[in-house]
C-alpha cells in the first residue's frame, strides 16, 4: 500500500488539508504532521532557537507548533515508524496562490522542498483564490498528480509546484516561474499599551504573464505544474563568473 505524508502552512484545522487527505485517502495511507497553527510565509525555515513540542492526535495526525519544515524532518525522522516511511510527500493544498517569486517565501512549497531534500518525492498544492475557495476539483487532480510522480519518478532535486486556478478548468500546462512586479506595504499601528507594531503586505503593479509562465497558465484557466529544483546554482552564470579575476582584487584589498 503507498503510503503519504500530509503537511501544509495553513495548519492542521486548514479545509484544503483535510480535502486533500479525503481525496488521497483513495490511493493510500495517509500520515498527517501538519502546524499546530498557521504558519504562511514561512518559507523553508527550521526552527533551531526554542524547542518544539509535538501532539499526537491519533494514529494518523500530528501537530508540531514550528513551521511546515519542522512538520517534515519530525516526520520523516521522528513520528513515523520505519514501516510508515512515505513514499511520497504531498503539500496543501494551500488557500491562495504560490506563484512565481512567491514560491520562494511559501511554507507549502517549503514542505515538499524539505521532503524532497530527504529523499522523498514532493508536491505541493495551491489554489489562486481569495475567497470562495472550493478545493474538490483541485484535490481530485492531486490524486492524478500523486500517481503520476508515484510512477513515473521525478529528477533527484526536483519538486512539482501546482496551482490551480479558480473557476473552470482548461487543462493543464507545464511552467516555467513567473516575475511578479509589487513592493512592500508597511502599517504601523499601537498597541494598547501604548507600543507601536508593523504589518506587512503587498501592493502589486503587474505580473510578468508570459507565455510558458505559470501567471499566463492560471489566467487562462489552466493548471500550472511547475518543477523546482533545491540546487539554486544559477548554472547560466557559472561561465561569467568565473572569468573574473578574484587574485588581483585579492591583492588590492591587502595593498589598501
Amino acid at each position: 500500500m503507498t503510503r503519504i505524508l500530509l503537511t501544509n502552512d495553513d495548519g492542521i484545522q486548514s479545509n484544503g488539508l483535510i480535502k486533500l487527505e479525503e481525496a488521497l485517502s483513495q490511493i493510500g495511507d495517509v500520515f498527517v504532521v501538519a502546524p499546530a497553527s498557521e504558519m504562511s510565509g514561512a518559507s523553508h525555515s527550521l526552527t533551531l532557537a526554542r524547542p518544539l513540542r509535538i501532539r499526537q492526535i491519533d494514529s494518523r495526525h500530528w501537530t508540531v507548533d514550528g513551521t511546515p519544515t519542522d512538520c517534515v524532518t519530525l516526520a520523516l525522522n521522528k513520528i513515523l515508524s520505519a514501516d510508515e516511511m512515505p513514499d511520497i510527500c504531498a503539500s496543501g493544498i494551500n488557500h491562495g496562490g504560490n506563484l512565481g517569486d512567491d514560491a520562494t517565501y511559501s511554507g507549502t512549497v517549503a514542505g515538499a522542498l524539505e521532503a524532497t531534500i530527504l529523499g522523498v518525492p514532493g508536491l505541493a498544492f495551491s489554489l489562486v483564490a481569495r475567497e470562495n475557495f472550493d478545493f474538490r476539483e483541485a484535490a481530485q487532480f492531486a490524486v492524478t498528480a500523486v500517481q503520476k510522480v508515484l510512477t513515473e519518478g521525478l529528477p533527484d532535486g526536483t519538486l512539482l509546484n501546482i496551482n490551480f486556478p479558480a473557476g473552470e478548468i482548461k487543462g493543464v500546462k507545464v511552467t516555467r516561474q513567473g516575475i511578479k512586479n509589487a513592493r512592500p506595504v508597511i502599517s504601523e499601528h499601537i498597541d494598547p499599551r501604548g507600543k507601536p507594531y508593523f504589518w506587512i503586505g503587498e501592493e502589486y503593479f503587474n505580473t510578468n504573464a508570459a507565455d510558458g509562465t505559470d501567471y499566463n497558465a492560471i489566467e487562462q484557466g489552466y493548471i500550472s505544474v511547475t518543477p523546482l529544483k533545491s540546487d539554486m546554482t544559477d548554472h547560466n552564470a557559472l561561465t561569467a563568473i568565473e572569468t573574473w579575476n578574484y587574485l588581483n582584487d585579492a591583492e588590492l584589498i591587502q595593498k589598501s
